[in-house]
């Protein structure tokens, strides 16, 4: 073969590789974050002070939030209102957004829990602006700020309120998310370069910490945090496996 066809034979060996390794990319990343057969959905513990799950007035007649409808097409949820260790004994991995204060000896069975091999998956919003029909003051409102009592320091990690409030355009596992007055962590794990998230491994176990909750209220957002759902699917399928 003269060197002419050789480089052209060359050339099209190199494209087709590339196509067959950009399709086995693209199939691992739906595949983190399509539907899996009930039978496959492992458990996730959920603990968050937002309605994500019964809405602000616990109606029974309330279908959840495009949250949990989302997380349910992948995972068997469990809700937990605690960080006690009979309660993280439930399952692998948790997910946590905007949770109400959590006692010392809550947070030191949380952080012992992620040493021995635990997942958690925090939404720390430093300023919080979910809407709430709850006044001020009221024990079932969210936290408008993260209630922080030591644990994030302890991780090494500090959580800063934002410079200038209002939407913001962020990254959250390899997709563009819709934000509102997003915070920004700093220390020493891995830090996102726009400040949004941190992972860090701890023990035998992980922990990614984002700074901001309200992007999880998609059903306010409107079709602008499209991905946002899907970011918070790949984040999970990525801890399952860190």
């Amino acid at each position: 073969m003269t060197p002419a066809p050789r480089r052209v034979l060359v050339f099209l060996i190199a494209v087709v590789a590339g196509i067959a390794a950009l399709a086995v990319i693209t199939s691992r990343h739906r595949s983190e974050i399509g539907p899996r057969p009930p039978a496959e959905r492992q458990p996730l513990m959920l603990l968050s002070s937002l309605p994500l799950v019964f809405g602000e007035d616990f109606s029974l007649k309330s279908t959840g939030s495009p949250l949990l409808a989302k997380l349910q097409t992948r995972y068997a949820v469990i809700l937990i209102s605690v960080t006690s260790g009979q309660e993280l004994s439930k399952a692998r991995i948790l997910l946590m957004a905007q949770p109400q204060a959590q006692t010392p000896e809550n947070l030191v069975a949380l952080d012992s829990w992620v040493r021995g091999g635990g997942r958690v998956l925090l939404f720390s919003d430093p300023l919080l602006e979910w809407p709430s029909k709850r006044p001020l003051g009221d024990m079932l409102r969210p936290p408008p700020v993260f209630a922080d009592t030591g644990l994030l320091a302890h991780w090494g990690l500090r959580l800063d309120p934002p410079a200038q409030r209002g939407p913001a355009t962020r990254n959250l596992a390899g997709f563009n998310v819709l934000t509102v007055s997003p915070g920004k962590v700093s220390g020493a794990c891995a830090i996102s370069r726009d400040g949004l998230v941190a992972s860090c491994r701890i023990g035998a176990g992980t922990a990614v910490i984002v700074a901001d909750a309200d992007l999880l209220d998609t059903a306010v957002l409107g079709p602008t945090s499209d991905h946002n759902l899907d970011a918070v699917l790949r984040a999970l399928a990525r801890l399952e496996h860190s």
